[in-house]
């Protein structure tokens, strides 16, 4: 009987659907274990072989705790709103709703292939009514939700106005606009109209204007991770900066909480150090500075301000309200011109920036101590963003600043004395000030203290704590997102009753941005009609709280049940990349945090430990192309390293782009192109021309060579040349338009990223058809460490596959049939055995899939050794395995005759008995040279030992009769016999 691992995989996925074998209940009488794998997109693309990763390595994890004797909740959903899927369904001429469903399917599809132990009834997709409701709902909670930073959190607006209307807001400043100040009477007697304008500063949902990245292309607000280079990740169209109204979340009320919190939950420190600099936390003091011969004054942040004797000049952010303001008629057209040059950059790349730009404003600042004018620029370091928008530059103790005055001959003033050599900035508090009026000869942190004090008492500053962090953006211009439950009444925003929701997304023909930069639904006259917000939420969104509605999905009375959600409570384990580590974290930690604020669930942090999976790489081939343009189009001929037979059947190499290519019939003319002695391509205009890699299908390469005839029938390039012809139509002709024999084209391997734009994936399907589902389950754990990043490469799978086949010996030959016996097991088999469950628990519970696998082979070899193929042993290493080959060992388990399920045993518990060493292989010397080892009980005596050795055959072979001196025996470590 072989093993049919294609018919077994089938047949028992057919079985556990019919039998829902993975069902969880809400069983508020067993022990709880929730683990969850990060939110997934469905795209158009499928899965690849690096996506399964971290749910191979979840769905282990939630098998092993079963087998534990848990109740574990593993679901799973879809992230199915947002821009990724509109793109896909305007590109494809498809409506989002259904492309997005056929997405589903078909990564449902992949999933099941693999064989996870998700409860499929509780799936949630973020786009469906039913589940958007409830993101609605909560958006609603936080529009009427404001922090109350005297309590430490989220309370309800009506709190806030009897608060206003017993003592005004004195104790409670306004967080969205500090001049806002008011007594109780001012309060009574605002309009509604401005009482709802104060109150939107306060609330946790909000609106107001703000510079977005705006990309007229694809019409719609992104976020500064989806900016690269000026341009959109997504399509690469232009994004410029642009004020729009926007919604935002108050997160920063939530910084300290945040930061707290990290301290409570088991992330690696990496994870919890990028989220504290993403939080970025400081404190120092906001210095006022007047502008000369002008009434504006320029308010700084910051953390030095020991340091405001060094001033040389104050840079502003270009976005700045004052730029306008204080810009000098002779300055003006060059400062226009800088501001429209920063408005292609994306914040990201603005601090990553290394090149040195700015501009002068013409106008200059006034030292509030010394009266000294200091020059005002304007550059792109400094972001809108973060604290005021302004900083007071000091070269002698800021890399930065010193960059800048070098570049634009900027004199600077030093006053940390010997500590500043003029050759590069020192940041150090130690030095004692020099050239600072009052604080002459003050170490530079002890005269923190007295500056801020000094502000304070003259009225031109104050202590403060400022956080890198700024509020999320929480609206998009975009069709595909959930709608927002507002309507808009003379400038107020009026929410919907939660028994209107929920406000459905109304089906469009057209996605074309509105007027003004509004979204799509600004185009529907039935929308517009009502008032209705036309902006729609973010894709993080839905993914902001989907880990609680996965404990209730089918509750149409409230988004979780309390009892449900204070059982499964906080997530016990997260799986997933890093690439959400900071957005997606920090907003699903601040939704939990005010949802426990007004009591809805009972724990602040959604998620207790988390694992970031590595990466699965996988090998391009690329090829050289050379591009250039003609004729208001851009042609690319592909260049690259050439094998050919020549006439006389010598195989040739060839490196160099063609010299000229005769223009008609589609090939082209390469005038202008010339070679340096080392071959290398000089062009006499180099605007004009351009080598740059080129990504092809690694299905059409084989050991790096391009498989050109199939290449060129996916209509990716019509001609492809070299120095010796071209390749058109599947053949190959000289450059008489003779046909010639096929050259062989080279391709570079590089390991990279898996991605679709990379021409580098492999669908798991495939592997799986070739080798199964439970073989690619264990080699993906078995290509190294969960969070480590590895290559793709199948020359292992084999070896697993190969592990696979030899347990399956262990209970049947192919020949002979089954072999396996009620037998009772010896000790060196139950020693084999418990020496594995031990160490497979142990990796497991400390997520080493990569060494339990090991132990598994290990075990399995030696098992295969010692010929043991006994059910006493065998039951419990099937179920030990179960988590990493469920298909298989739900096989063999039945074939042993048993009526129940494998999935609903518990874990083999492991008896230290049996690894207690009761004998050991001594090694044996004649004339002290080793000759042999015999195996001896550890308690035998002088007398037995001498008995067993002088019997061994060895021995007596090496002795040949002669008479022996004496018998060495050193007990636990040797024996010498000398003759």
């Amino acid at each position: 009987m072989e093993y049919n691992f294609r018919e077994i995989e089938q047949k028992w996925q057919q079985l556990w659907k019919e039998n829902n074998a993975y069902k969880v209940l809400n069983d508020f009488s067993k022990p709880k274990y929730y683990v969850l794998d990060m939110f997934p997109y469905p795209s158009g693309a499928g899965l690849h072989v690096g996506h399964p990763l971290g749910y191979i390595a979840s769905d282990i994890f939630a098998r092993y705790k079963r087998l534990k004797g848990f109740n574990v909740l593993h679901p799973m959903g879809y992230d199915a709103f947002g821009l990724p899927a509109e793109q896909y369904a305007i590109e494809h001429g498809i409506h989002p709703a259904i492309s997005t469903k056929n997405n589903i399917n078909n990564f449902r599809t992949q999933l099941d292939k693999i064989g996870f132990c998700y409860d499929w009834d509780r799936e949630v997709k973020t786009c469906e009514p039913n589940y958007y409701k409830w993101t609605q709902w909560i958006f609603l909670q936080l529009f009427h939700s404001f922090f109350n930073r005297q309590k430490q959190k989220a309370e309800s607006i009506e709190t806030l106005i009897k608060i206003f209307e017993e003592e005004g807001n004195e104790n409670h400043p306004c967080p969205g606009d500090a001049t806002i100040n008011f007594e109780k009477d001012e309060w009574k007697s605002y309009t509604d109209e401005y009482q709802q304008e104060v109150l939107m500063h306060y609330r946790l949902a909000f609106c107001g204007y703000g510079e977005v990245n705006w990309c007229e292309a694809l019409g719609t607000v992104l976020a500064n991770d989806e900016v690269v280079n000026g341009v959109s990740e997504r399509g690469g169209h232009p994004v410029i900066k642009k004020k729009l109204r926007q919604w935002y979340l108050r997160i920063t009320e939530y910084a300290d909480r945040l930061l707290e919190g990290l301290q409570t939950v088991d992330f690696s420190d990496a994870m919890k150090e990028m989220q504290t600099n993403w939080i970025g936390k400081s404190t120092g003091a906001e210095i006022k500075f007047g502008i000369y011969n002008s009434k504006n004054e320029l308010h700084v942040y910051t953390t030095r301000p020991d340091t405001i004797f060094g001033v040389d000049f104050m840079v502003i952010a270009p976005e700045h309200e004052l730029v306008n303001a204080i810009t000098t008629p002779e300055q003006k057209q060059e400062v226009e011109n800088y501001i429209t040059y920063v408005k292609s950059r994306s914040d990201r790349e603005r601090q990553a920036e290394k090149k040195i730009t700015g501009c002068f404003t013409g106008a200059y600042a006034i030292n509030p101590f010394n009266k000294k004018q200091i020059p005002v620029w304007t550059s792109e370091y400094v972001l809108a963003g973060y604290g005021t928008g302004a900083i007071m530059a000091v070269p002698c103790g800021d890399e930065r600043d010193f960059k800048f005055a070098k570049h634009f001959n900027i004199p600077i003033t030093n006053i940390i004395g010997e500590h500043f050599n003029g050759e590069e900035a020192n940041a150090t508090k130690e030095a004692k000030l020099c050239n600072s009026d009052f604080l002459n000869g003050v170490v530079m942190k002890d005269a923190i203290d007295i500056v801020v004090n000094k502000l304070v008492a003259l009225g031109i500053g104050k202590k403060k704590i400022n956080y890198k962090m700024r509020d999320a953006a929480f609206s998009r211009q975009r069709y595909w997102g959930e709608p927002f439950p507002i309507k808009w009444k003379n400038k107020i925003a009026i929410p919907l009753n939660e028994n209107e929701l929920p406000l459905l997304l109304p089906k469009v023909d057209s996605y074309s941005p509105g007027p003004e930069g509004e979204g799509p639904l600004a185009n529907i006259p039935e929308w517009v009609s009502q008032e209705l917000e036309t902006n729609t939420m973010p894709g993080y969104a839905g993914s902001s709280w989907y880990f609680l509605r996965y404990m209730d999905p089918h509750n149409n009375e409230t988004f979780c049940d309390r009892k449900v959600s204070d059982y499964w409570n906080q997530v016990d384990v997260y799986i997933g990349g890093t690439e959400h580590a900071v957005g997606h974290l920090l907003y699903s930690r601040m939704w939990t945090k005010a949802l426990y604020d007004l009591g809805f669930i009972g724990f602040d942090e959604p998620f207790k430990r988390l694992v970031n999976q590595g990466m699965i790489t996988g090998v391009s081939e690329l090829i050289n192309r050379l591009t250039f343009k003609a004729n208001g189009r851009d042609d690319i001929p592909v260049i690259g390293n050439f094998e050919y037979v020549n006439e006389q059947g010598v195989l040739c190499t060839s490196n160099l782009p063609p010299d000229e290519i005769n223009n008609e019939g589609g090939e082209y003319k390469f005038s202008n192109i010339y070679y340096s002695a080392d071959c290398t391509p000089i062009y006499s205009t180099e605007s004009l021309y351009n080598i740059s890699p080129l990504h092809v299908p690694i299905q059409l390469t084989n050991s790096s060579v391009l498989n050109l005839a199939e290449y060129s029938k996916k209509d990716w390039y019509a001609v492809f040349v070299c120095k010796q012809g071209y390749f058109r139509k599947g053949r190959w002709f000289d450059f008489n338009h003779n046909e010639i024999r096929p050259l062989i084209f080279r391709t570079t391997s590089l390991n990279e990223k898996m991605s679709k734009s990379k021409l580098n994936t492999e669908d798991p399907t495939h592997i799986i058809a070739k080798y199964g589902a439970d073989t690619f389950r264990m080699y993906e754990m078995f290509l190294g460490p969960v969070e480590q990043s590895k290559p793709w490469d199948t020359k292992g799978i084999e070896g697993v596959h190969r592990f696979l086949k030899k347990l399956w010996r262990l209970f049947f030959d192919e020949l002979k049939g089954k072999v396996w016996n009620e037998e009772k097991a010896t000790a060196e088999e139950l020693k084999v055995l418990h020496k594995a469950i031990k160490k497979i628990e142990e990796d497991t519970e400390r997520f080493s899939f990569n060494t339990a696998v090991s132990a598994f082979m290990v075990c399995v070899n030696e098992l295969a050794d010692l010929k043991c193929n006994k059910r006493e042993v065998l039951e419990p290493l099937l179920i030990m395995l179960v988590p990493y080959a469920p298909h298989i060992t739900e096989e063999l388990w039945k074939a042993l005759g048993n009526s129940k399920s494998i999935l609903d045993e518990g874990f083999p518990k492991f008896n230290p008995a049996y690894l207690v060493e009761n004998s050991k292989d001594y090694p044996i010397s004649i004339n002290g040279k080793l000759r042999t080892n015999i195996n001896i009980a550890l308690d035998a005596t002088q007398e037995q030992v001498e008995q067993i050795v002088m019997n061994n055959e060895v021995v007596k072979k090496w002795i040949e009769d002669k008479p022996v001196k004496k018998l060495i025996f050193v007990k636990n470590k040797m024996v010498n016999v000398v003759v």
